[in-house]
């Protein structure tokens, strides 16, 4: 959902100011907090101040407003008490009647003179917390009254977008009744539309598609958000963010299967949406619906995705692995994820296809391409092992290099995947051609040694492995390079 404004920390605080003003001025204050009843109605008898302020600015009308009680507030407003009244943060009673979403004391308020444009610090307006609230007869009242349905937030959100992003489709009509703006997006480049994707909210995705909003548009986000703003659109936002039914109803309504915004397909995606990297990495997404990303990639091959697309940009640099010019079964293979490589090979991906730099899927499955932040990759060593055996057996060349001098010991060593040097052995892996430095002047033992970016510490597992590798084929290891002259940073 969008970035709440200061409400929320605003109200946390509000409440934790339950201090009572220390003389008789704000009795009705204090015994409208308390919901006292038969002290309030005893203060009104006595004339008391009904605009009285305990230290944090609260009056009785906030107090009663927060606790939903509309006799109160009723008896507070005939009394004189000021609707605009605003706390120590800002709070009017009018914004916590939006928040709890209590229709008939929005609208007391309102009749009494309550300013339905006035915004909290952060600019967050009555409207804007109603719709986020998503309570249909505040949002009514508030628009009968003038409240500005475009209004923005510090941030430039609006109520649309919250409504949106909550998926309260009978506040996003009333919105759109009144004219609301659902076509400007964000500095982010967000719009309402891309709220409700992010969220799974297809009822909304539908109604926004209805008033006018182009299913294939992507999202331009300024380059001053960098990599936190990769462009993208509602097919692949539905995907990264495991909304597969909904992506399934947006391909039936005319989305593109192969639109890449930002170089990458949505086959692309579905392999870092399966399986992310792990430890510190991103986790998978939560999701929505029954649809298995298995039956989205059968979905997305079915609407004519091209299975064998490749990258037309992407990440890449010292000992990383070149998403450039990579097809979604390279990336499958990159992960290990076999279930996916067997499905994309059924629905005919070409197994041979390399990236940019060469790099074969068997490559790729050995660990070509150190993470250089340190995550653990997206595959396990058990499910590495797996990959490249039914690549072999597919007949993948064991002896491979691509154009960074890389081999598959290079990858095994990378990964610190010692089994899989015994598989690459087993399987006819030339010592002559492994046994060479990479474009980085290094070798497998080197980078076991910790001759490799983001991870520079030794393999006690893997060294004794590939050293043994060495020594079957008449080759003495070299002794270990000091480590104050280890090439391994990045």
């Amino acid at each position: 959902m969008p970035e709440k404004t200061q409400f929320a920390c605003l109200l946390v605080l509000l409440l934790a100011s339950r201090f009572t003003a220390a003389g008789e001025t704000a009795l009705l204050a204090d015994a409208a907090e308390k919901h006292d009843v038969t002290a309030i109605r005893r203060l009104f008898d006595n004339k008391a101040d009904v605009n009285a302020t305990q230290p944090d600015g609260m009056t009785a009308l906030h107090w009663a407003t927060y606790h939903d009680d509309a006799d109160t507030v009723k008896k507070l407003l005939a009394a004189g008490a000021d609707p605009k009244a605003a706390n120590r943060y800002g709070v009017t009673p009018l914004a916590l009647a939006c928040t709890s979403g209590n229709t008939a004391i929005v609208e007391m308020l309102l009749d009494a003179g309550a300013d339905p444009r006035a915004a909290l610090p952060g600019g967050e307006t009555p409207l804007m917390t109603a719709a986020r609230t998503g309570r249909l007869g505040p949002v009514q009242a508030l628009l009968a009254h003038g409240a500005d349905v475009n209004s923005k937030e510090a941030k430039g959100q609006t109520a649309l977008m919250w409504a949106a992003a909550e998926g309260h489709i009978d506040v996003v009509d009333a919105l759109l009744k009144a004219d609301a703006d659902f076509r400007t997006p964000l500095p982010s480049g967000f719009t309402p539309l891309l709220f409700a994707v992010r969220e799974g909210r297809s009822d909304v995705v539908f109604r926004l598609l209805a008033a006018g909003c182009d299913i294939n548009e992507a999202m331009r986000p300024e380059r001053r958000f960098g990599s936190r703003g990769r462009a993208t659109n509602p097919l692949l936002l539905a995907i990264e963010n495991g909304h597969f039914e909904l992506a399934s109803s947006l391909l039936s309504a005319g989305a593109d299967p192969n639109a890449h915004p930002a170089g990458s397909t949505a086959l692309h995606a579905m392999s870092w949406v399966r399986k992310p990297i792990r430890g510190d990495g991103d986790p998978p997404p939560i999701g929505s619906g029954r649809m298995s990303s298995l039956e989205m990639v059968r979905q997305l091959v079915a609407y004519k995705a091209d299975i064998n697309a490749r990258m037309e940009k992407g990440d890449g640099g010292r000992g990383k692995f070149t998403t450039t010019g990579s097809t979604p079964f390279v990336l499958a293979a990159r992960t290990c994820d076999v279930p996916l490589m067997r499905l994309l090979l059924e629905l005919g991906a070409d197994p041979n296809l390399a990236n940019a730099d060469n790099c074969t899927p068997l490559l790729a499955a050995a660990g070509v391409g150190a993470l250089g932040d340190g995550d653990e990759a997206a595959g396990t060593e058990e499910e590495a092992v797996e990959a490249c055996r039914l690549l072999l057996d597919l007949g993948a060349d064991v002896n491979a290099v691509d154009n960074n001098g890389e081999t598959v010991m290079h990858g095994a060593m990378y990964q610190d995947r010692w089994q899989l040097v015994q598989l690459f052995d087993s399987r006819g892996a030339d010592i002559n051609v492994w046994n060479t430095k990479n474009k980085w002047g290094w070798t497998p033992l080197m980078i076991a040694q910790g001759h490799r970016p983001g991870n520079f510490r030794p393999e006690p597992d893997s060294i004794p492995v590939i050293e043994a590798a060495m020594r079957a084929k008449g080759v003495i290891p070299p002794k270990p390079v000091p480590r104050e002259l280890r090439t391994w940073t990045p």
